[in-house]
């Protein structure tokens, strides 16, 4: 039987909600599944550093999301696991390492550019968001 994309979005759905609440096992668990179907996509990375960062472990975040990294697809799912990394990074108290992945993933976008790890490098950072481009 095939997952659907109906059921990864459900089944990320509720793992966020069991992130949320702070519920490692069971959002390990529900990542955990997604991380076998969509294991170059962000959300269930995220979704489990979220459930460790709220369970007030940034350390066990930021070295999932580190070894996620280099497996994950290049352009807005490594920009936004990047940018968590940046935010568990700050949360375990390492901001000169934070602010330089932030900065990496600022520093590599196009001028234009724009995605939800985009935003929040920026934010974090403290720059102005991307302007959007008038097409004519």
């Amino acid at each position: 039987m095939l997952v659907t994309s109906e059921d990864v979005q459900l089944l990320t759905q509720v793992g966020f909600i069991a992130a949320g609440r702070a519920d490692v096992e069971r959002a390990e668990a529900i990542f955990g599944a997604l991380l076998a179907v969509r294991p170059r996509r962000a959300f269930a990375h995220v979704g489990l550093a979220c459930a460790r960062m709220n369970a007030g472990d940034a350390g066990a975040a930021a070295r999932a999301l580190e070894r996620a990294l280099p497996g994950v697809a290049e352009g807005e799912d490594a920009d936004t696991v990047q940018a968590f990394l940046g935010l568990a990074l700050q949360l375990d108290g390492r901001l000169g390492e934070s602010r330089r992945v932030l900065q990496e993933v600022v520093r590599r976008a196009q001028p234009a550019e724009d995605n939800d790890g985009l935003r929040l490098a920026r934010r974090m950072l403290g720059e102005p968001q991307a302007q959007a481009v008038a097409v004519t």
